[in-house]
């Protein structure tokens, strides 16, 4: 068993499951698109003083997040791809500041697969933390 997985588990990690792009990223309607199942996907809002501000915190947070490169950077908006570590799934965050509503609106989603396991809530989960840490500072 020792020697399949170790000689499986490398040549698994040369395959990268990247999938389509999602044809729904962007802003639509002034906001992000909403999930059609939280079982690949997660949005939240977020309340802030200062979305221009907060949103800047989070791409900076984004920046220093392995294997996550921001594809899409303007004023309000981003668009990053996150791709796991063993199999290379990849994941799209979008970020979009809406000062108008004082909040920041956030969705992940994956490429690929029915589940991912609550990977895409958790990664909203941790850069909610930053703005939640920034309004009480």
């Amino acid at each position: 068993m020792f020697i399949i997985s170790t000689l499986l588990a490398p040549l698994l990690m040369l395959f990268h499951f990247i999938g389509p792009i999602p044809a729904d990223l962007g802003i639509h309607g002034s906001e992000l698109s909403p999930c059609i199942s939280t079982a690949h996907c997660a949005r939240q809002d977020w309340l802030s003083s200062n979305p221009q501000s907060d949103l800047q915190t989070l791409i900076a947070a984004v920046r220093e997040t392995p294997r996550t490169i921001i594809v899409q950077e303007d004023d309000d908006y981003i668009h990053a791809e996150a791709s796991s570590a063993l199999f290379g799934f990849v994941d799209d965050l979008e970020l979009l500041a809406v000062p108008a509503s004082g909040m920041i609106q956030s969705r992940s989603i994956s490429r690929l697969g029915d589940s991912d396991l609550g990977v895409n809530a958790a990664r909203l989960d941790r850069l909610k933390i930053l703005i939640n840490e920034k309004e009480q500072n």
